[in-house]
């Protein structure tokens, strides 16, 4: 039997069932800490961050500064600002990565799969045929062919160009 070794995902599984110290998307305005948290981009109104347990390498998020639990809290100038950021995402994906297709979308409220329900967020999610294969299938797994340090580094380096 062969085994593909994921530890990374360890954390994740471990905190199955727990919540969080705190709201991962109330970033603050301290910079400092960008990096450790993923975030690789700082607007006016929202912040791109990284997906911490991504479906696929690339796997970003646009959420506001603002703690608001729903779409329908947002202003105007928040989610002008979130779709493009979503833009500045998806050019640097395509440049980076070259993905075949991308899942743009929001999962509002536990019955809609949200894993973070209180701080609603953006998912940019970029795919190519045949992303979905066996070990996803069959085993729950996920292969990723980059690690996050690295994704973070491109990422935060073509947003800003």
């Amino acid at each position: 039997m062969d085994f593909i070794w994921s530890p990374w995902r360890y954390d994740y599984l471990a905190s199955a069932g727990k919540e969080p110290p705190s709201c991962v998307f109330c970033v603050g305005e301290d910079r400092s800490r960008d990096a450790d948290r993923l975030v690789v981009f700082r607007g006016a109104h929202n912040f791109i961050i990284l997906n911490l347990f991504p479906y696929t390498s690339g796997h970003t998020m646009v959420a506001p500064y603002e703690h608001l639990e729903s779409i329908t809290a947002a202003t105007p100038e928040q989610l002008s600002e979130m779709m493009q950021l979503a833009q500045g995402i998806i050019r640097a994906l395509r440049k980076l990565y070259k993905p075949d297709g991308f899942n743009i979308g929001m999962n509002l409220g536990h019955a809609a799969g949200a894993g973070i329900r209180e701080h609603f967020h953006l998912h940019v999610v970029p795919r190519w045929f045949g992303d979905s294969n066996f070990v996803s299938i069959t085993g729950e797994t996920r292969v990723l062919p980059e690690e996050l340090p690295t994704t973070y580094e491109r990422m935060k380096a073509a947003l800003a160009s």
